[in-house]
């Protein structure tokens, strides 16, 4: 690219070029000769683009030399020669050189003419520095230093900083370091605690010898390896900063999000690395008690549908299964943590009742039913319930606000009482008239603890055998055909194991809760075909505390069979020192949301059980009780004084 010559280069060149002309302004006027005696050429004008608006001049010859200059003093006019004479230094002196025409025209363009500049950088002079060079340096020297300290020096800084939680994270993880509660003030005081911890039902059912058995002999074999779920969320962790970050920048969200940070304390990630082949967490696992306390206070940093809902989305066949819009409503939310819960909202009030005429594939789902199932399914000894907990949640920033779905946000509305409500989404038949609402932001609901990630612990989705026939005239075989069982049991792996005797555990527990709705069972495919059935999706429980489903039992009336375990805990249930209801009660007051039952469900927990206690006194009596009590322990009996009769 050709450089403009500065100004004092072009009145330097200006005045070499007038006092060239003087000097052989003869011969271009009178046609003096050269050095070979012919007649030399005048001066050629090469004229500039004929847009530029400056005057072109004559193109000046090269510079001349020592000898060609004016001498010092003053100057007189130059005579024309005689016509023929020669002047001085005619000789020696070329004639002017016709320059290409790029030249003349970057000549014109910088407002000198073409051989003044070519010659210029045919005598070697060097470029003069580029004024624009500082300020580019000091631009990348500006852009250099403000991600050395936006970036560089806040990452290095939380590398090499102490990994201390916060104070309430502190708190929540070293229980043992806080400060012991002050003594009581007087005799009355710890008399009245000693007696409320004696009068405890809970307490002492898990203080029995059933619910303080031994471990097998060995470790118990876990889900996932610790080294490896840690290196997986960690790469879940960043993958989620990064697509949040740059989420807020489409958003052009100028403040900071914080990271979310992925600590190896977290109660949600050691939920997971206490699942083994024994159930969900161990009996009296401090992992639970501090995710039930940390999905209830933590704040959320997003919200989604569930892999359900967006299958619905697409696939919403109302022609088998006859239900009003709305029904599977659902949210995943994710916590300041990194952890994540189920989030099912409040549908109807604990002292509605399901009606008569209802079947059981419209019913609605309750979230107090998910919460009494965990509990419950915890005082059975099964653990196979993931940890839930009740909380009253603002959908507006709980939900609304940090969402990015689209089509969630869209299903927002305010109702004409002014409350803020949402629906589900459906191509069908889903409209307001089946939302939920709040009060006008905060609504209950039941948060319920994610399992691992299929990508660490797979699941096998598996049809019960006794599923219902989920239409209103149809009727599965085992409805019509009492010897059922006889089939199932021909079947792998049913045929042999501990499946069966874990369908009937299941059964049992749906009978408890009043769910008609197991269609389907999952279990982790690393502990293989005799491992623990999870008792997922509870909703639907807990809807009639005034009829009790006999046909949910046909399992245990149809196989006979169940395990010692769990009918020595069942029988200790009944007992009036560890009544069912009782233990129920007590446990549910621990939750945020209690009371979580009304007294007519608890109550009839307690019949229900008596009538689990009949179907197993009928098959003993038919079978004898070597057939259909199933030893599935190895461990030691508990104590004569402590163990339960099966009898009874």
């Amino acid at each position: 690219m050709n450089r403009c010559p500065s100004s004092d280069d072009q009145e330097t060149e200006g005045n070499a070029g007038e006092r060239d002309q003087q000097l052989r302004g003869d011969s271009a006027t009178f046609g003096g000769t050269g050095s070979g005696g012919g007649s030399a050429p005048g001066p050629s004008f090469i004229p500039g683009p004929p847009s530029s608006p400056i005057p072109q001049r004559s193109p000046p010859s090269p510079r001349p030399g020592p000898s060609a200059l004016p001498q010092a003093g003053p100057q007189r006019p130059a005579r024309s020669p005689p016509r023929g004479a020669r002047t001085p230094g005619s000789a020696t002196r070329a004639p002017p050189r016709v320059l290409p025409r790029e030249a003349a025209a970057t000549g014109g363009r910088c407002g000198l003419s073409a051989p003044g500049a070519v010659t210029t950088r045919q005598t070697g002079a060097m470029p003069g520095p580029r004024r624009d060079r500082p300020a580019v340096l000091l631009l990348l020297g500006a852009l250099l230093a403000a991600d050395l300290y936006f970036h560089l020096w806040p990452r290095a800084r939380r590398e090499l900083a102490p990994s201390a939680p916060s104070c309430p994270c502190r708190r929540r993880s070293a229980p043992s370091a806080a400060p012991p509660p002050p003594p009581p003030p007087a005799r009355a005081a710890s008399s009245s605690s000693s007696s409320s911890a004696s009068s405890s039902p809970l307490r002492r059912l898990f203080a029995h010898p059933l619910y303080r058995a031994a471990a097998p002999p060995g470790p118990a074999e876990p889900l996932l390896g610790a080294r490896e779920a840690l290196r997986y969320y960690r790469r879940k962790a960043a993958r989620w900063n990064r697509r949040h970050k740059l989420y807020r920048q489409e958003l052009n969200l100028t403040a900071a999000a914080p990271l979310l940070p992925l600590r190896p304390e977290a109660s949600w990630l050691q939920f997971h690395l206490g699942i083994s082949r024994d159930g969900l967490y161990p009996r009296s696992s401090p992992a639970v008690s501090r995710l039930l306390q940390d999905m209830h206070d933590f704040a959320t940093v997003s919200a989604d549908y569930s892999q359900d809902e967006k299958a619905l989305l697409g696939a919403c066949d109302c022609s088998q299964i006859v239900k009003p819009s709305g029904v599977h409503l659902k949210l995943v939310l994710r916590f300041q943590d990194f952890g994540k819960a189920m989030f099912k909202p409040m549908r109807q009030k604990r002292e509605e009742e399901t009606p008569e005429d209802f079947f059981y594939f419209v019913d609605f789902q309750r979230h107090n039913a998910e919460i009494a199932a965990f509990h419950l399914d915890r005082i059975l000894d099964f653990r196979r319930v993931p940890p839930t907990v009740g909380r009253l949640i603002n959908i507006t920033k709980e939900i609304l606000e940090v969402t990015r779905n689209e089509v969630l946000q869209s299903v927002f509305f305010i109702s004409p009482a002014s409350n803020v409500c949402f629906f589900a989404k459906c191509p069908y038949m889903c409209k307001t008239e089946y939302a939920v609402c709040g009060n006008p932001h905060l609504l209950e609901g039941s948060l319920s603890a994610f399992l691992p990630s299929l990508n660490l612990a797979p699941r096998l989705s598996i049809p019960n055998p006794w599923i219902r026939s989920y239409s209103f005239d149809e009727k599965e075989e085992w409805e019509v055909n009492p010897l059922y069982c006889d089939t199932v049991r021909e079947i792998y792996p049913y045929s042999s194991g501990n499946r069966l005797l874990n369908i009937v555990d299941m059964a049992i527990f749906d009978f408890l809760i009043g769910n008609m709705d197991r269609h389907h069972y999952e279990m982790f495919t690393k502990f293989g075909d005799d491992g623990f059935l999870l008792h997922l999706d509870n909703a639907r429980g807990f809807g009639r505390h005034s009829h009790d489903e006999i046909s949910i039992l046909a399992p245990l009336s149809q196989c006979c069979v169940i395990k010692r375990t769990t009918l020595l805990r069942l029988q200790l249930l009944a007992e009036p020192e560890y009544q069912l209801s009782a233990v129920m009660r007590e446990s549910l007051l621990q939750d945020p949301l209690a009371p979580v039952l009304t007294e007519p469900h608890l109550l009839a927990l307690d019949r229900r059980l008596q009538l689990i206690l009949k179907a197993v006194r009928k098959c003993i009596d038919t079978h004898g009780e070597a057939k259909v009590v199933a030893n599935d322990t190895r461990q030691p009996e508990a104590p004569a004084s402590d163990r339960v009769k099966l009898s009874t």
